[in-house]
């Protein structure tokens, strides 16, 4: 029977069994798209990423699938990827470039098991209406009043998401609705709270997905900090830290350290840092081709 390598880590935490867990291939250069997902449907978590050559001049090649369908660009799997490869052998520590939907995007990689991943070009869109999106997570018109920010919007650095800002005390409250979801149109929600100290808590759902509830969101995570720009909460110029909470409902408590870079007023780029814990390794029967 043929196989291909994997590994199970937990990403954007320094402790087994917390963070978001990721299975990373080795060796499935040969494999057709369909196989691929497959394995991503046999894993059934957020994503699963495919490390493979590059067919630029990149370090390596990764290809990201959830349950459902192929990501040009996902946080998680990239700094996974990136951290897993370089502890195999694959590079040394330092920079890297990875190859992916998204383009080209420089990941510098610490022999401690941490890295950090520099999003793609950022995008902002327009005020949104809150009601529709409080109506998604069972939230009051007072649980984001209270939240004392801006409307809410999509932003993104390679995977868009739409940010509604709420109060610290409703995330715990949040109930997600799929069939408001479907009316809506929301297929990608962050719901934050931020605090003065430059400190978000957050929760990110792909309602009506395999995985609904994401613990530790990288693509999010930049978002956010272009968001957070667009907003006017943190400064039009210059670069500026931030730190994100996340998965501590869902008892995988997860910790992102961001950055974001602004001129005039507009978020021109967007970073995320963190560790990588290994979980498991084993092999996997490669499917059947379908086609």
């Amino acid at each position: 029977m043929s196989t291909v390598a994997y590994e199970i880590v937990d990403v954007f935490t320094d402790r087994p069994f917390a963070g978001n867990p990721l299975a990373v291939i080795y060796g499935a250069e040969d494999l057709a798209t369909d196989q691929m997902h497959t394995l991503a449907r046999e894993f059934n978590l957020a994503e699963t990423v495919f490390v493979l050559p590059p067919t630029t001049a990149a370090t390596y090649r990764a290809r990201i699938f959830t349950p459902e369908s192929e990501l040009p660009f996902a946080g998680h799997p990239s700094v996974g990827a990136a951290v897993t490869s370089m502890r195999r052998g694959l590079f040394p520590p330092g920079d890297v470039v990875q190859e992916c939907g998204a383009g080209l995007l420089p990941i510098t990689v610490r022999e401690t098991g941490s890295a950090t991943l520099t999003g793609g070009e950022p995008s902002l869109g327009e005020a949104l209406d809150p009601a529709p999106l409080l109506a998604v997570a069972g939230l009051t018109a007072e649980d984001h009043e209270m939240a004392g920010l801006a409307a809410p919007r999509s932003a993104g650095c390679g995977l868009t998401w739409v940010f509604l800002p709420v109060r610290r005390e409703a995330l715990a409250r949040i109930r997600i609705d799929n069939a408001a979801a479907e009316k809506a149109g929301v297929t990608e929600l962050c719901v934050f709270s931020w605090s003065d100290g430059g400190e978000a808590h957050s929760r990110v759902f792909v309602p009506g997905a395999a995985v609904p509830e994401d613990p530790a969101t990288g693509s999010a995570a930049l978002g956010l900090g272009v968001w957070l720009v667009g907003a006017g909460v943190l400064p039009a110029d210059g670069t500026s830290p931030y730190r994100i909470h996340q998965g501590i409902e869902m008892k995988r408590p997860s910790l992102l350290d961001c950055t974001v870079t602004a001129t005039a007023g507009r978020a021109t780029s967007a970073t995320v840092t963190g560790h990588v814990c290994p979980i498991a390794r084993g092999e996997i029967a490669i499917p059947p081709f379908i086609g």
